[in-house]
C-alpha cells in the first residue's frame, strides 16, 4: 500500500466512525472497508495514537479526543462533561468528596456532571439542583468572574451563616485573589464546598468544578483542596486550549 493509498483508507475508517450513530466494532469496519485484518489493524492503532479515534469498555471505535478538544474551543458545553470526567474522577478519588461540575446560565448555575463521595454522609445528587448561586461555591467562582451578574438587592437568607449583599462583594475580591471560592454552611447548616474556575481558550470562565461534603470533614481542609483544586484544574483548562499570558496573542 502507498503512503497515499494509506492516508485514503486511513481517512476513510475515521469518517466511517464519526458518521457512525454508534461505536464501530473492529469487525464492522474490516468488512465495511474491505481491509485485510493486519491492515486494518495497523491503521485504526496508528489513529489511536493520534487521538483521531479511541475505543470505549466495549472495544468498538468511537472519535477520539482531538474531535472533543475541537469541539470545546469552538463551543466549550458540547464535550466538556466528556473531557472533565477523568479530572472529576480523579479528585473524587483523591477527596472522597462530591465532586460537581457546573455551567453558567443566565442568571443560574447550571450543574451538569457528579461524582458521588464514597461516604454515606454527604451523598446527595446535585445535578439538575436550583441552588441560589450566592449560597454556592460555584455560584460564586461565576459571580467574581462575571459569568452571572450580582444579584440587586437583599439576598435571600438560607442559614444564620448566608452572606449579606456586603460581604459576599467582600469575598469575591478575595476569590480573585487566592483563585477558588468557599461557602461553609451558608445553603445548608453543616455543608461545606469549595470551587475553581475552569477556563476556556481565550481566557473566560466557561465553567466550574467542586467538591462538597460536611463540615465535620471539610471544615479544616477547605483551603487544602482550594490549593488542590487550583493545580488540578489547570489541566482540564489546558485541554480546553487555555494558556495563561496567551490571550489576546496574535
Amino acid at each position: 500500500m502507498t503512503g497515499t493509498q494509506a492516508i485514503d483508507r486511513a481517512a476513510e475508517l475515521v469518517s466511517l466512525v464519526v458518521h457512525a450513530q454508534h461505536p464501530s466494532s473492529f469487525a464492522d469496519l474490516l468488512t465495511r472497508t474491505g481491509l485485510a485484518k493486519s491492515t486494518g489493524s495497523r491503521l485504526l492503532q496508528a489513529l489511536e495514537r493520534h487521538q483521531l479515534l479511541e475505543r470505549d469498555s466495549g472495544g468498538a471505535f468511537r472519535p477520539g479526543a482531538l474531535f472533543a478538544l475541537y469541539a470545546a474551543r469552538h463551543e466549550p458545553i458540547i464535550e466538556l462533561e466528556r473531557i472533565a470526567e477523568p479530572l472529576l474522577q480523579r479528585i473524587g478519588e483523591v477527596t472522597g468528596e462530591t465532586v460537581n461540575l457546573a455551567i453558567p446560565r443566565g442568571q443560574s448555575v447550571v450543574q451538569i456532571a457528579q461524582v458521588d463521595s464514597r461516604f454515606m454522609l454527604g451523598t446527595s445528587n446535585w445535578v439538575g439542583v436550583d441552588v441560589p448561586a450566592h449560597c454556592s461555591a460555584l455560584g460564586k467562582v461565576f459571580y467574581a468572574h462575571g459569568r452571572i451578574p450580582l444579584p440587586a438587592g437583599l439576598l435571600e437568607r438560607r442559614t444564620p451563616r448566608t452572606l449579606t449583599s456586603g460581604q459576599l462583594r467582600r469575598e469575591l475580591r478575595t476569590v480573585l485573589e487566592r483563585g477558588y471560592a468557599t461557602t461553609r454552611g451558608e445553603l445548608e447548616p453543616g455543608l461545606d464546598a469549595v470551587a475553581v474556575p475552569v477556563h476556556g481558550h481565550d481566557g473566560a470562565v466557561v465553567a466550574a468544578l467542586s467538591v462538597s461534603g460536611p463540615d465535620v470533614r471539610l471544615a479544616d481542609q477547605l483551603d487544602a483542596i482550594g490549593t488542590l483544586l487550583v493545580k488540578e484544574i489547570a489541566t482540564l483548562s489546558a485541554l480546553l486550549g487555555h494558556h495563561p499570558g496567551r490571550e489576546g496573542a496574535a
